[in-house]
């Protein structure tokens, strides 16, 4: 499609590397260099407060200020980020991120607002896997199938958290132990999410794992993006690139079938961006599913920049923002908040249908059952082996010229 005159200036130059494929641009190689203080602005600030209790443990809200206009709210409850204020072009701070008032209110329903989905994000069929020929059962908590680790998986239990400051900036750590048998998994997994907010206006998010014996790990940061504000509407006018050739089909039940297809000349090729209404129409409602995107790409993996590869670029052209994914994860599920249903959110907020959207760098759904298959990547986590996630959200607006290079530590 031809872009828009105004995105010209709106949109980084990451996209002439990737969405304007043509022009045959090489992405700019890596800094060699970790990133430094900004000297014209603070490296930033912590602060932490009691936020209630969940199953008779403490309850914390850390705020993370980077100095740059960036300012994020974390609980230890799920690791949920439960907002995120980001500048636009006019350098007002707006969140863009939906969440819930209070640590109760999460409780009660989260939708997996802004937490880390886990001990296996995404689904698995009928609930049930083998490894080594041993068959698990897991807890059913989506029709016959197994979501997001389950009836009580990663989103909803209290992590222990510690606060840091880092070269890069202001930074949350957060871990867990899953015991053995948790919703059925095999094995005690230890798991660490780090959030860090950068000099360089990003949201880094490290997830890694280890196990005593071999199980499923596929962990996901589920965050809902709406650029233009958490409370201002739908997100259809949004602008949307992936580089992905190919994704994974699913059945009726939104279970993977196996195949990998391509995306040529269906509503799912976002090679070149396009506003998310643009054929959204041609993902109509059924008996089970409300309709609109709910599938998983296959990254191209290209072009890379330290060790991550671009795995999404989104933009809002009102407020200028653009946000670039960059990750080390084969697929990405974007999701454009279909079962969204007049969920009361933040400040007076109601979160209806297509009000936000999901981009979550993952494996494959249910992959766990395509062990061996071509093209599908294990999720199989072993002792001795460490699983490693990395995902960078890097905000620019409009007025901003210079490519995006995530910041190391």
């Amino acid at each position: 499609m031809q872009l828009p005159t105004s995105l010209s200036i709106a949109i980084p130059l990451a996209i002439a590397a990737f969405g304007l494929a043509a022009a045959s641009v090489p992405p700019r190689q890596p800094a060699q260099k970790p990133a430094q203080k900004d000297e014209k602005a603070p490296l930033g600030s912590i602060s932490k407060k009691d936020w209630g209790e969940v199953d008779g443990k403490p309850v914390q809200l850390w705020t993370l200020k980077n100095g740059k206009g960036m300012e994020a709210e974390i609980t230890n409850y799920g690791t949920i980020i439960v907002s995120l204020k980001v500048p636009d072009v006019k350098r007002g701070a707006v969140d863009v991120v939906l969440g819930r008032e209070s640590a109760k209110d999460y409780v009660e329903r989260t939708q997996y607002f802004g937490c880390t989905a886990g001990r296996c994000a995404n689904r698995i069929a009928g609930g049930k896997f083998s490894i080594d020929g041993k068959e698990f059962t897991l807890a059913t908590n989506n029709g016959a199938n197994h979501l997001h680790g389950g009836v009580k998986g990663f989103d909803k239990v209290v992590w222990d958290g510690e606060s840091r400051m880092t070269r890069s900036g202001p930074s949350v750590v957060f871990k867990y132990r899953s015991k053995d048998g948790e919703e059925g998994y095999p094995g005690n997994v230890d798991a660490t999410v780090v959030y860090t907010l950068t000099g360089a206006n990003e949201l880094k998010v490290e997830m890694a794992a280890t196990t005593d014996q071999p199980t499923c790990v596929n962990l996901a940061h589920h965050s809902y993006w709406n650029l233009a504000g958490h409370d201002s509407g739908d997100v259809l006018g949004h602008m949307l690139s992936i580089p992905a050739k190919s994704y994974t089909p699913v059945d009726a039940s939104l279970i993977t079938t196996g195949e990998i297809a391509p995306v040529a000349s269906t509503p799912l090729d976002f090679n070149i961006m396009k506003a998310i209404g643009q054929d959204f129409a041609k993902m109509p409602a059924t008996k089970d599913d409300p309709g609109g995107y709910d599938h998983n790409f296959v990254l191209d993996q290209t072009p890379t920049q330290g060790g991550l590869w671009l795995s999404a670029i989104l933009h809002e052209p009102k407020s200028g923002r653009t946000m670039e994914i960059w990750s080390n994860q084969p697929g990405i599920q974007f999701y454009t908040g279909n079962f969204l249903d007049g969920i009361p959110g933040k400040g007076g907020a109601v979160y209806q249908k297509n009000g936000a959207l999901c981009l979550e760098t993952q494996a494959f759904p249910d992959s766990i059952n395509k062990q061996g298959k071509a093209g599908w990547p294990s999720v199989v986590l072993k002792p001795g082996e460490t699983y490693s996630h990395t995902m960078v959200h890097r905000f620019t607006t409009a007025a901003a010229a210079e490519p995006a290079t995530p910041a190391k530590k």
